[in-house]
């Protein structure tokens, strides 16, 4: 297990993070906790979580994972591990999440914070993460920006002075971004350097074999700024695993939910995904671990983040650490992008 620096901060973070938006509808507290001591047996410092999850969200499962994890997290040796976080933003419907009012405001950000920090059992997250941006953006799947749904926003020097008095009060270390745009990635950081406020230091975003969207502007954005993106869903819900290549097995997260994964049910993609598997298959890879290496491999990747539902699916995920891609091998996923360009960005 590589280490790296995460942007500006002094994090030290794994270069594999472990994700759980599952923990407390797909799995229980015993597997959740079973989970936990595998990923940190196996040189994991980083442990990524939301106030929202588990996910589906849902109002009676809202907070249980930041619950599971308070409950392991009381027993372990806390500054050895980097914990991670989110708030909810405005304009999805969760309802249940302070009554609506999820704007990036003080009153808000003051009151979830606390209660990230009640239910984790922790003093203080060392990378408090705006889950989605206050203003609105296209995100999760959408990729056409609409002006006629502007909304009211609260002002990002105004954000940055929240975040800065909980850095001071010591609730929180670092400040990342989640789901942004370029724009949004640039104007956090002048915004910052201009008001003397606190710098971002990471951008959780999705980034795999078929999202690499990534690799323009924003790779550019984060480069000058020195941010390190984190990634999220590099197996692209289950799909670069090859699963769905025959079909949909039973008991996944898309056949269990409904209208769940919707960006990645899109042209090209059943296509682009089983040219990667025959990649993978060539050169006696599983098709996880030449997704999960690829990502890896990203010069602007500082830690891949992977989620599992079973402690055979999470050993698989952490073998691609042994996995070093060849030049040969990535130029061949270079040319399956080519032919299919981010089919699910």
């Amino acid at each position: 297990m590589q280490y790296k620096k995460l942007g500006e901060s002094d994090l030290k973070v794994s270069e594999i993070c472990l994700g759980t938006m599952t923990f407390g509808h797909q799995n229980s507290l015993e597997e959740a906790h079973k989970q936990l001591d595998y990923a940190v047996s196996y040189g994991v410092n980083f442990i990524d979580t939301a106030e929202m999850y588990p996910v589906p969200p849902r109002a009676e499962t809202y907070g249980k994972t930041e619950a599971y994890i308070g409950e392991w997290l009381k027993h372990q040796q806390r500054d050895q591990l980097i914990i991670a976080t989110k708030i909810a933003g405005p304009g999805r419907a969760v309802k249940w999440v302070r009554d609506g009012a999820q704007e990036i405001n003080r009153d808000n950000v003051k009151q979830a914070i606390d209660n990230s920090l009640k239910r984790l059992q922790t003093d203080y997250i060392d990378l408090y993460q705006i889950h989605w941006p206050d203003r609105y953006v296209p995100t999760f799947g959408q990729t056409i920006f609409d002006p006629q749904q502007e909304r009211d926003t609260v002002p990002i020097a105004e954000q940055l002075s929240v975040f800065a008095d909980l850095i001071q009060a010591g609730k929180i270390r670092y400040l990342g971004l989640s789901n942004e745009t370029p724009w949004g990635v640039s104007e956090f950081s002048h915004v910052a350097k201009q008001l003397g406020l606190p710098k971002v230091v990471s951008i959780q975003n999705a980034y795999n074999l078929i999202n690499r969207t990534f690799d323009s502007a924003l790779a550019e954005a984060c480069y000058r700024e020195n941010i390190g993106l984190l990634a999220y869903s590099p197996l692209a819900f289950g799909y670069l695993s090859g699963k769905y290549v025959n079909g949909k097995p039973e008991n996944t997260r898309i056949t269990l939910y409904q209208g769940f994964g919707q960006r990645y049910h899109k042209p090209n993609v059943n296509e682009a995904v089983a040219a990667y598997v025959e990649i993978a298959h060539k050169y006696n890879l599983s098709p996880v671990q030449l997704a999960l290496a690829f990502v890896r491999s990203r010069w602007f990747v500082t830690s891949t983040i992977i989620g599992a539902t079973t402690i055979e699916q999470l050993d698989e995920n952490l073998s691609s650490l042994d996995v070093i891609l060849e030049k040969d091998i990535i130029a061949e996923t270079d040319a399956i992008n080519v032919k299919y360009p981010s089919p699910a960005p």
